[in-house]
């Protein structure tokens, strides 16, 4: 049976043939070109009026998704891995893990039919401009970081990261319970270890980076007979012992790029947690290491100029000693310093009183003390027994003496944003 529109059609050729109308009033009737009317004609006249209907109707186009797939596809969105994931990651992951190949518009029809919508957020927001990018990879890294519910049980832990302003390349990104001095640290030890120094760095103004304006202005007396004239953070003085370019950036957007790039990781990272099933910051940040490279493969651009402005790392550095907390202090007659009240002895006693020593502290390396590039080791003037040290700090502190722990967790891990 003939559907209405085939119907006119019809109607309208056969009172051409009887002579009852000419071609060109069908063709206009009919939205068609003379010519097309005049081939209809002819079908009609040697296969009769069914040659009206197009041949494939009736049939699925051969690009059809089989019924198959389509309740696979709905099965998987609907798994704990799949269900949060927003439709353009969903698509990728089809076919990096289910070996199933499909289009975003055919998958997006299938989902939305099925009453599926992406968890993905449109918000309106204000228009700013977005500033050009730099020219160079290297010359200037944005640095954040992000509280976030990355593994869906209540709990927020920060994400700290930085990304080249000309690519788009996350250089490094590490998570903590909040943003603090390890997360950028460690941020920078990927940078340094897989990139090279950049040039610049733009961070905000409210963090480990610069410090409060109420100590800026309290500055030792060494530090002024070497020339400083403003405070300086411990980051701060890294960074300028690398002789990178630190300024501040004045608002949210000033940061734009990596302020796009938390909105991407928050609506991707989730899932793939949930994939690989991690559940702890130990687990993420081991898995953060190879997911930068799937990032970087699909989000990174080229940089207007193909010349790298990364500087290599000098030899010279040790890493776990750069990237600490430095202190510099004179031992007394007996061989004591202290740091934050707290007093420590020099266990070599042929060290000349009034000798000024380096102290570096670090999760990684404890407390290590030296003077002249020689190492020597510490004590607490008052130990302490094995059941009072801090049972929530990691393994390799259990040596240290509960004073000290206590002095890495006041550096290392004291929230970004408090005043110091």
């Amino acid at each position: 049976m003939l559907k209405q529109k085939d119907l006119k059609r019809a109607t309208l050729i056969e009172a051409c043939i009887k002579g009852q109308c000419t071609v060109k009033q069908v063709a206009n009737a009919l939205g068609l070109s003379e010519r097309r009317v005049k081939q209809i004609k002819k079908e009609v006249k040697e296969n009769g009026v069914k040659s009206i209907q197009h041949g494939n109707r009736g049939r699925k186009p051969k690009n059809t998704i089989p019924e198959e797939t389509r309740k696979r596809i709905l099965e998987l969105r609907s798994s704990y891995e799949y269900e949060i994931s927003n439709f353009k990651h969903f698509q990728e992951l089809l076919k990096e893990r289910e070996n199933i190949d499909i289009s975003y518009s055919a998958l997006y029809n299938i989902l939305r039919n099925a009453g599926i919508k992406s968890p993905k957020k449109h918000r309106k927001t204000k228009l700013h401009h977005r500033r050009k990018r730099k020219e160079c990879e290297g010359m200037m890294l944005q640095a954040d970081g992000t509280p976030f519910e990355w593994f869906g049980d209540g709990q927020k832990y920060s994400l700290h990261g930085f990304i080249d302003d000309a690519t788009g390349k996350i250089t490094g990104l590490y998570m903590c319970k909040n943003e603090c001095l390890l997360g950028y640290l460690e941020v920078l030890r990927q940078t340094l270890e897989n990139y090279g120094i950049p040039i610049s760095l733009y961070p905000d103004k409210y963090s480990v980076f610069f410090p409060p304006k109420k100590v800026d202005d309290h500055i030792t007396i060494e530090e002024q007979l070497n020339g400083r004239e403003k405070g300086i953070t411990q980051f701060g003085r890294i960074v300028e012992e690398l002789g990178i370019e630190m300024f501040a950036a004045s608002s949210p957007q000033a940061k734009g790029r990596i302020e796009r790039l938390w909105e991407t990781l928050q609506s991707r990272l989730v899932t793939e947690f949930r994939i690989h099933h991690i559940k702890t910051m130990e687990e993420a940040n081991i898995f953060l290491i190879q997911y930068i490279e799937k990032y970087n493969s699909k989000f990174a651009v080229e940089a207007t100029s193909k010349k790298n402005v990364f500087l290599k790392l000098p030899k010279r550095y040790n890493l776990d000693e750069l990237l600490c907390v430095r202190f510099e202090r004179t031992i007394d007659n007996a061989g004591v310093f202290s740091i934050n009240n707290s007093k420590f002895q020099i266990m070599d006693r042929h060290l000349p009183p009034k000798t000024r020593i380096q102290i570096y502290l670090s999760e990684k390396i404890g407390m290590r003390v030296k003077s002249n590039n020689k190492t020597y080791d510490v004590q607490p003037l008052e130990l302490i027994s094995k059941d009072q040290i801090d049972n929530n700090s990691l393994d390799y502190h259990k040596w240290l003496a509960d004073v000290v722990i206590q002095l890495i967790h006041e550096f290392y891990l004291k929230d970004a944003k408090a005043s110091y």
